[in-house]
């Protein structure tokens, strides 16, 4: 089977997220002034990522806005009842620091020119607003033929019908399109579900998490990533997966 299309995970897959989200609010809570409210770095760090988790999950259901998402983490983080433009002020200096830590994985361009006589494709959980700028600031954006994101689609991994939309948008049957994620779940089972040739790149940071009996590959490194495509063994031959 002929692998044509490859389609990307952002964030922890080409984008070194945990990182830079720890670094950059780090940075900016020294800059407030905050880091002594939370009690150091690793404890502001874990609240900040459960409010983002909890009011983009809310986001995501349609019950908040994109830019009213913004806020409520700013003011579930502070416990504070903030104004609108109090909180926007707030994040946006937030996103200063975070933008400035920004990094893409030493292994990611490697990959893109290994696979560039393939198509790319980025499809993430995030919006479009988020992910092309980022995209762009990494100067990757003109690498993927088509960007989908979740908050536009209105269905989100792990849902078949997200990688399916995708499929759809570059004119491919599922398999013969390869998806690239780092979580093992939302990215490798449901990739797979769907009919594509999963691989999960293990950057050591989705602790024991399993997916399952499912066709999942399991990498360490994109360096792998060029000869698992181009043979697509996902039949007949054991998963990689361990």
């Amino acid at each position: 089977m002929t692998i044509r299309a490859v389609v990307w995970d952002v964030d922890d897959t080409l984008f070194d997220y945990t990182t830079a989200d720890r670094e950059g609010m780090s940075a900016f809570l020294e800059a407030e002034g905050l880091l002594a409210w939370y009690g150091g770095p690793d404890e502001a760090l874990q609240w900040w990522r459960e409010c983002t988790d909890r009011q983009w999950a809310r986001y995501a259901a349609g019950e908040n806005t994109f830019e009213g998402q913004r806020r409520d983490r700013v003011r579930y983080f502070l416990g504070e009842p903030l104004g609108d433009a109090e909180a926007d002020a707030w994040f946006a200096r937030y996103l200063r620091h975070y933008e400035t830590a920004w990094r893409l994985f030493p292994d990611v361009l490697p990959a893109l020119d290994a696979l560039s006589a393939h198509r790319h494709a980025v499809l993430s959980n995030s919006s479009i607003t988020v992910q092309e700028h980022k995209l762009r600031t990494l100067g990757i954006l003109d690498r993927f033929e088509a960007v989908l994101c979740a908050a536009e689609l209105g269905v989100s991994k792990p849902q078949a019908a997200a990688f399916l939309a995708v499929c759809e948008t570059l004119g491919l049957p599922p398999h013969e399109v390869a998806y690239v994620g780092d979580h093992p779940e939302i990215d490798g089972r449901g990739a797979a579900e769907a009919g594509l040739l999963s691989v999960w790149i293990d950057r050591g940071r989705a602790g024991e998490q399993e997916a399952g009996e499912v066709a999942l590959h399991r990498i360490s490194t994109l360096a792998e990533l060029p000869a698992l495509v181009r043979a697509d063994t996902r039949f007949g031959a054991p998963s990689t997966f361990g």
